[in-house]
Order: structure tokens, then C-alpha cells, then sequence
């Protein structure tokens, strides 16, 4: 990795060096992790205790970072948002890639019809079909498979083992990373006397650009129409997207996600980890819905649901907080009934002691005749 000075480093981030600007770092770490010569962030205030023992040769802080006591051998790169500016200086250290060959490999098949631009690059054991399409500076890294008439457009990176269905479009500026297949049929069954009839899905997928796909997602094709990605969207790794769903602009599904058939996930709405969205609902525009939730119902626009089911987030943290108390609450009835219990083992021996027991009808003990 390069070394870079922090006056360099703080120049390129826009950062303002409070400390020694000559010193050289070599790349960035966690605030626990890094070197002497490395360089960290300080995001949250929570972790400003281990200020005092990083090892970090600087850390970049929020502007506003209250800097009475600190030690004064650490450099800091005060800058307005570190999160963002931190990410610029990993930028700052990562190689460049090597230019990938443009041309296709030997070992790759293009079938003719296929239409493959001559600033593209198609890696070893890719498979081209007829009528297929890939767009200039476009890249098929390796075992990358494109149907028939299925399209890649321009400046985009598909990584070994993409599967891309007949028919399939993706857009320009796409990542699909290892293993992704866009296009598997759409899971349609429907009973029969003799047994589950396959439904026919006879649309496609619609990838539109600036979309990154995290490894091993599957996106279905629709029934019918599409099943559409749009521009901006962010798709992590093991995430399943049904037939016929839409997913908004600049929307992000975080590990693990599925959405069944035919719902839409509105612009900018989130789907944290191992969300699970039945089928046919509407997710609203900038909807936030927590990791493991179960969602069985329309999510309104810029709402937090939370919990399985998924409701409002605070309807459910309370609804958890009442939960939390059910064993106390358990625990009170059970003593109030062994004091009731008690309580009533000593009435019936006041009132066996006291001739106040129940008798039959006619005991002279209750005033009968003799």
C-alpha cells in the first residue's frame, strides 16, 4: 500500500490537520486495530474513550469535537461528516485496478447473432447467446452466461458466474456480483387432480442503470410484464426479489431479504437484513423496515415498522416492553394466589374452631330441630 503525508491526506478529504501534518500514513484501520502508521475515524462520540488508547498515527473527528484533554501526540483531521470523509481516504489507498483486456478470451463462446462491443471485455468460459448484447467497456469477468437476446449495457461489470435469463436487460453502469442469476422463472404452481401444474411465467427482468447487485441474488422474471429494478438501487448478498415486484429508485435491501410476487418497495425505502415482505403489498417512498421483520401489510411512506408482525416501530417497542414485564406480572398473580390459598386454609380453620363449619340441614350445631 502507498504512504501519503496528512497534509496530503487531509487536502484530498477536506479536513483540517490539527497536529503534525508531515507524518505519513500507510492506510486506514478501526480506532482499536490500527497501526503507528495507519490512520482511523471517530464517528460516534460513544467510542471517544478509545481516543485514549489507538495507536492510530491520526483519527479524523467532527468539527465539533470537543478536544480539552486529549493527548496531544495524536493528529486529528477535523472535517464536517468523518463517516463520508473517511470513506474518501480508503479511496485514497486502494490500488488501481489493472485494465482489464478488452477483446474476447479464447476459451469464451459468442454465438452468432450476438453483438459484443469492441472496447468490451469477455472473460474466460463466458457464454454469449444469439441475439444477446453487451455494451461498450462492459465487462464479463468469468462463466458469465447471457440468453438469448438478454442485454448488458454500457460501462458495466458482471463477476464470474452471473446468470443473465433470455430476454434480460441491465442497464449501464450495473455491478452484479459472483453467482447472481436475473431471470429464474418465478415460483408459479397450481393444483391439479393429478398433481402441481407449472404456471408459465413468460415475462422478463428489467435492470435499470447504476444498480449494484450483491452476490447470489436471485431476481425472478414476472408472470407477465417485468420484474423491475430501478436506476439507483442497492441489492446486498443472498437477497430474493419475486415475479412481477418493482423495486423504487435508489432503494436499498439489505442480506437476506425477500419480497414476494408483486409488491412494490417504494423509492428510497429501506429493507434491513432478513426482512421478509409478503406478497402484493406496498412498501411507501423512504419507509424504513428493521432487520428481521415480518411484513404482512402495507408499510405508509417514510414510516418505521419494526417486528414480526411488522408494525409502527414505537407500537412495537412497546408492545415489547409490556412483554418483558408478563413474567413479573406471572410471577405477583402466582404469590397472590398462595397468599389467597393460605388466606383461605386459615379461615376454614378459624371457622372449624369456631363450630362455623358447613353441617347438613337439621345439625343441631346450626340451630335445628334436636
Amino acid at each position: 500500500m502507498n504512504t501519503i503525508t496528512l497534509a496530503e491526506l487531509a487536502a484530498s478529504i477536506g479536513a483540517e490537520v490539527v497536529g503534525d501534518s508531515s507524518r505519513s500514513v500507510s492506510g486506514p484501520a478501526s480506532l482499536a486495530e490500527a497501526g503507528p502508521d495507519e490512520v482511523s475515524f471517530l464517528a460516534q462520540p460513544r467510542y471517544r474513550s478509545q481516543l485514549d488508547s489507538t495507536r492510530a498515527a491520526a483519527v479524523v473527528v467532527a468539527a465539533d469535537l470537543e478536544v480539552e484533554g486529549l493527548r496531544e501526540d495524536l493528529v486529528l483531521l477535523r472535517c464536517e461528516d468523518p463517516n463520508a470523509a473517511f470513506t474518501r481516504v480508503i479511496r485514497a489507498f486502494v490500488p488501481a485496478e489493472a485494465e482489464p483486456a478488452v477483446g474476447v478470451h479464447p476459451s469464451a463462446v459468442i454465438e452468432a447473432g450476438a453483438e459484443v462491443d469492441p472496447t468490451a471485455s469477455v472473460g474466460p468460459l463466458c457464454h454469449v447467446a444469439a441475439g444477446a448484447k453487451v455494451g461498450p467497456r462492459t465487462r464479463l469477468v468469468s462463466r458469465v452466461s447471457l440468453g438469448p437476446h438478454a442485454e448488458v449495457g454500457a460501462d458495466s461489470v458482471l463477476f464470474a458466474g452471473v446468470v443473465l435469463y433470455e430476454r434480460v436487460v441491465l442497464g449501464a453502469r450495473c455491478i452484479v456480483h459472483a453467482g447472481s442469476v436475473l431471470g429464474s422463472d418465478g415460483y408459479g404452481f397450481e393444483p391439479s387432480p393429478e398433481g402441481w401444474v407449472k404456471v408459465p411465467q413468460c415475462g422478463t427482468v428489467i435492470v435499470e442503470d447504476d444498480v449494484e447487485v450483491g452476490a447470489n441474488v436471485t431476481v425472478d422474471r414476472a408472470r407477465f410484464g417485468a420484474t423491475r429494478i430501478c436506476r439507483g438501487v442497492k441489492i446486498d448478498n443472498l437477497v430474493h426479489i419475486a415475479h412481477n415486484v418493482v423495486v423504487g429508485e435508489n432503494a436499498l435491501l439489505v442480506a437476506q431479504v425477500g419480497v414476494s410476487g408483486s409488491t412494490r418497495v417504494g423509492p428510497w425505502a429501506i429493507l434491513g437484513g432478513k426482512v421478509g415482505v409478503a406478497g402484493h403489498l406496498d412498501i411507501g417512498q423512504g419507509a424504513r423496515v428493521g432487520g428481521g421483520s415480518d411484513v404482512f401489510t402495507d408499510v405508509p411512506a417514510g414510516t418505521d415498522f419494526l417486528g414480526s408482525p411488522a408494525r409502527e416501530r414505537m407500537q412495537t417497542l412497546r408492545a415489547q416492553a409490556s412483554a418483558r414485564k408478563v413474567p413479573k406480572v406471572i410471577e405477583d398473580l402466582r404469590g397472590l394466589r398462595a397468599q389467597n390459598e393460605a388466606l383461605i386454609a386459615r379461615l376454614e380453620t378459624l371457622e372449624a374452631a369456631a363450630g362455623l363449619t358447613n353441617q347438613p340441614s337439621g345439625d343441631p350445631g346450626h340451630g335445628g330441630p334436636a
